[in-house]
């Protein structure tokens, strides 16, 4: 809906605009209708940059803009910008995670194919599978390069894809009008204390930036390197040897193990930190932008993002002579088992490797933006994985070295990647953005498609040998097509209507895996979907609107869901064995697959808004809520096959969650120049019926936390100066599926490495202007240190320092 004029006394500053621009949604037709009553608030200055949600949304909408980002976020990645919008996670490790998957209200960030993430209307969400790992494509868009982030919450509006059940984020990117330039020059590190590990973790980046506006043509060019050494974010074990103690010359004495429980509260010997990484990223973006006319523009980008990956090791072990001991062997002699304090272990020796990756993003929108009586957009878009190799060594025993390994795997996942094709029309019934209606309409396509080839190495050195035999591949396609229309109905001043629809037509094809020597190909699949959405808004008062949302969202499986390898074991634990396997029906005899044949999910949302409106800011608050049928859930189905478990994803019956969300952002609270927004949430998720595994029924979802919250302060002490300080909270959730047999949840020991923390910490910055063109900032996150884990540990206290010039 229309940004309003609607007026809010006292905000004359530009800091938490974003937010009553997205608030003022509501009441902007109705207060400026012709009809309407003289507003009773005094006038509103808004300087806040134009968002990019459309004029005839019908969702609750967050945001933030450029300068709320600079005065508050110390990370340096894109993600960053979402750290205190209302109910968002983004599961960033480090600075550079790659795997930073996206959770919103009701959706964790391994259900990823829940959410979207746009960039100037290009798609950076990863639909090929559902999934923490990997995230959006954060990398390719700078920090630096935000205009603006906007949010919407629910599957509400007909314009965007199934994937938007969870919810939208619209990232904006500026585009000069005159000429500019920045550079921007940041540092930052972390002392990382777990087990054995005490070292100090650090990192660089930069950012260059040149653009202008030359008559009709303008242009923007920037360039973005990360170099980061991340703490380990992954530890090994040690496996206690059953039965007799190891006779003499089949073991080592070895000292340097840690002890601690896991999440299950069951004893644990660590070994070894894995995975610290340190990658190096560059990413390079082209955007030219020619202007045929005042209201039609046409837009060109291109981003070109690489990375290396090198994960490396620290082994705690140590003999008796002080030589580092990274593994057993399943051979006899001195290191067939380690002995600590007493006991005999197995320890797999920790692999190491390194990735080259190298994609690319091709994008062009041409767009009218009039506001009269006909408005259109082409956007069309395609990301394409160029180069995607990754080695992996195979580890070695005793005191020889993983980078010495001569075997391992090198995996290409070459040629991934995805096609968006979006087209759009708006009429307006009066010929201006007053009009009673406001009718969107449109045609969507995408095509996704993921080729993963897996060989073990050759002969030599894991880091220069070449594929051998190939060990595991998959292969699948999915294409979705979709016409939809939209009609934002001005009833009267103070009643407004959305009613919309989407028809969606989805197919899978050309499906296969190959695994234990043989290929299955799997036929193609398609289904049709059809999404009602409709959506009531009153202003009740000047100070008071409402507003009433249902929105069916399809999501259909991705091809990881649909094709990925998996796995089967016996009820009582154990893999099947290869003769086993030859005596399932097929395709589990051949190939342990997904299931091909997985239906879409579907959920139906609601959600009930009031906003209101304060003199120096506003206040929401959200009842919201959805049921969804057929979810696609990783889980283990014990009926296809009686005395075994297959562990995959599963359509489950039906899953039910409901929540409230409170959000309020003020400018000039209490003092002058003192800036503040918050929220608090509550989620209740559970599954409600479930065929499959029945014992699952009125448990948790896993990944979704009952409370979610976050505060971000922010005070200019003048124009030249402001510190922030922020908070972020979440609470308990679980890491996985109830277990049936056992009668309990996996996790009652949560806040351990391995388990899902739940975790409250306050992070803050001081930016300073020290010269007209010149600023600089120090920072620090996790300021209280908090050891906090998702699986994997998160950073502890990170100190950063930047600055910037702008031109």
């Amino acid at each position: 809906m229309l940004c309003s004029s609607l007026p809010l006394s006292g905000i004359r500053r530009r800091v938490m605009a974003h937010s009553l621009v997205a608030a003022l949604s509501l009441v902007a037709p109705m207060a400026q209708a012709e009809d309407a009553p003289a507003a009773t608030l005094p006038e509103l200055s808004i300087t806040a940059s134009k968002p990019a949600v459309p004029l005839n949304l019908p969702n609750s909408v967050e945001g933030v803009t450029a300068r709320q980002i600079d005065e508050s976020i110390n990370s340096v990645s894109s993600a960053g910008a979402l750290l205190y919008l209302p109910s968002i996670h983004v599961r960033e490790r480090f600075i550079g995670d790659v795997n930073g998957g996206l959770a919103m209200r009701m959706y964790s960030y391994n259900a990823s194919a829940g959410t979207i993430v746009y960039a100037d209307g290009l798609l950076l969400s990863n639909f090929l599978n559902n999934s923490c790992c990997p995230g959006p494509r954060w990398g390719l868009v700078s920090q630096e390069s935000i205009d603006r982030v906007d949010v919407m919450y629910g599957p509400f509006s007909a314009l965007y894809p199934g994937n938007s059940v969870g919810g939208v984020v619209l990232m904006t990117t500026r585009m000069p009008v005159r000429f500019e330039a920045r550079i921007k020059l940041d540092t930052f590190g972390e002392n990382f204390e777990l087990y054995g590990t005490d070292k100090n973790f650090t990192g660089t980046h930069g950012t260059a930036t040149v653009g202008n506006k030359l008559g009709d043509w303008s242009f923007r060019v920037s360039i973005d390197h990360l170099d980061n050494h991340s703490h380990p974010t992954d530890f090994t074990p040690a496996r206690a040897k059953s039965g007799a103690a190891a006779v003499p010359g089949q073991y080592t004495e070895v000292t340097g193990a840690q002890f601690d429980v896991d999440k299950a509260n069951k004893p644990r010997v660590t070994t070894a930190a894995i995975s610290m990484d340190h990658t190096v990223k560059d990413d390079a973006v082209i955007k030219l932008a020619y202007d045929f006319s005042p209201t039609v523009r046409a837009t060109y980008t291109f981003d070109a993002w690489q990375n290396k990956s090198d994960k490396s090791i620290d082994s705690y072990l140590r003999d008796a002579a002080g030589n580092t001991i990274y593994g057993t062997t399943t051979a006899a002699g001195l290191y067939r088992y380690v002995r600590i304090n007493g006991k005999d272990y197995s320890v797999t020796a920790p692999s190491i490797s390194h990735a080259e990756s190298e994609y690319h993003l091709h994008g062009l929108s041409v767009k009218s933006d009039s506001g009269g009586t006909w408005d259109w957009e082409l956007t069309a878009s395609t990301f394409n994985q160029n180069k995607d190799a990754t080695r992996a060594s195979s580890g070695n025993f005793g005191t020889t070295s993983s980078t010495e390994a001569t075997a391992g795997t090198i995996t290409f996942a070459d040629g991934t990647g995805w096609r968006n094709l979006d087209l759009r029309g708006d009429w307006r019934s009066e010929g201006n953005l007053k009009s009673r209606h406001q009718v969107s309409f449109g045609f969507h396509m995408d095509a996704y498609t993921t080729k993963s080839d897996q060989y073990a190495l050759g002969a030599g050195n894991w880091r220069t040998s070449s594929a051998g035999a190939l060990s595991t591949n998959s292969r699948g396609e999915t294409s979705t097509q979709a016409i939809y229309v939209q009609d934002a109905w001005q009833i009267s001043s103070e009643l407004k209507l959305v009613l919309g629809a989407r028809q969606e037509r989805w197919e899978a094809a050309e499906g296969s895996n190959y695994a234990n020597g043989t290929n299955v190909s799997y036929r193609d699949s398609s289904v049709s979907a059809f999404s009602p959405k409709a959506s009531l808004a009153c202003q009740v008062s000047g100070a008071w609107a409402v507003r009433g949302s249902y929105g069916r969202g399809t999501r259909f499986p991705t091809v990881g869901e649909l094709f990925k390898n998996v796995g089967i074991t016996h009820v009582g634990g154990g893999p099947a064995t290869p003769a086993e396997i030859a005596g399932f029906p097929a395709p589990y005899n051949v190939a342990l697959t997904n299931d091909p044949n997985l239906k879409p999910e579907t959920a139906d949302s609601w959600e009930f808004t009031t906003e209101r409106f304060l003199e120096n800011g506003v206040w929401r608050t959200s009842l919201f809520g959805e049921e969804k049928k057929d979810a696609l859930i990783s889980q283990t189905d014990l009926t296809t096959l009686p005395g075994y478990s297959i562990s995959s994803v599963q359509n489950v019956d039906k899953v039910r969650a409901y929540g409230i969300e409170t959000s309020f952002q003020a400018s000039d609270l209490w003092v002058r120049g003192l800036d503040l927004s918050g929220s608090v949430a509550y989620i209740h998720s559970r599954i409600v019926k479930n065929s499959l595994n029945p014992g699952l029924e009125n448990t948790w979802v896993p990944l979704v936390p009952v409370w979610r919250a976050a505060l971000s302060g922010i005070y200019h002490a003048s124009d030249d100066l402001s510190y922030s300080l922020g908070w972020r909270f979440s609470g308990r959730m679980h890491d996985g599926l109830f277990n049936t047999t056992t009668r309990q949840y996996p996790d009652p020991n949560p806040n351990v490495y391995g388990g899902r923390s739940k975790f409250s910490v306050f992070d803050a910055k001081v930016l300073y202007k020290f010269a007209r063109q010149w600023s600089a900032s120090v920072g620090m996150d996790n300021i209280g240190n908090l050891k906090y884990f998702t699986l994997y540990p998160y950073a502890q206290r990170t100190f950063f320092a930047s600055v910037k010039f702008d031109y």
